[in-house]
């Protein structure tokens, strides 16, 4: 398996992993479930670390596809200085993740608060991804 096949296998974890992580994140924050809601922020930290492969195989998945006839270029661009937003975005889901773990472990006061902040940040890392999978589906 090479890059291209690898970024286009990978390249649906972090879209449908973000958005289940979603979903279970409103649940066990709504319903005041810890043990949901640090699932939920497990399930962030991972797709943020399935992120990079993703990212890292972008650039020759693009070598691959480029000169394929049919192939827009500026689509390819546009996918990628999107996706480099994305991972940025990603990443800093990641790290929100981690860190609102650490305060519901620790029975921080402000757990909730930055629980909700990091439920706020996944539906918009989703939003992004779910942009940077349709550009990459017209390629």
């Amino acid at each position: 398996m090479d890059a291209t096949h690898l970024h286009l296998v990978l390249t649906h974890f972090p879209i449908i992993g973000t958005i289940i992580g979603v979903f279970i994140l409103a649940y066990g924050y709504f319903f005041k479930n810890e043990s949901i809601t640090k699932v939920a922020l497990i399930t962030f930290v991972v797709m943020s670390i399935l992120t990079i492969p993703v990212f890292l195989t972008g650039e020759e998945a693009a070598e691959t596809v480029e000169n394929i006839a049919g192939v827009s270029e500026n689509i390819i661009e546009e996918h990628e200085e999107l996706a480099e937003k994305a991972i940025w975005l990603m990443g800093f889901l990641g790290v929100l993740s981690l860190f609102s773990l650490w305060a519901m472990i620790k029975k921080m006061f402000f757990s909730r608060a930055i629980t909700l902040i990091t439920f706020v940040v996944s539906i918009a890392t989703f939003a992004l991804f779910a942009q940077v999978g349709n550009l990459g589906g017209q390629i």
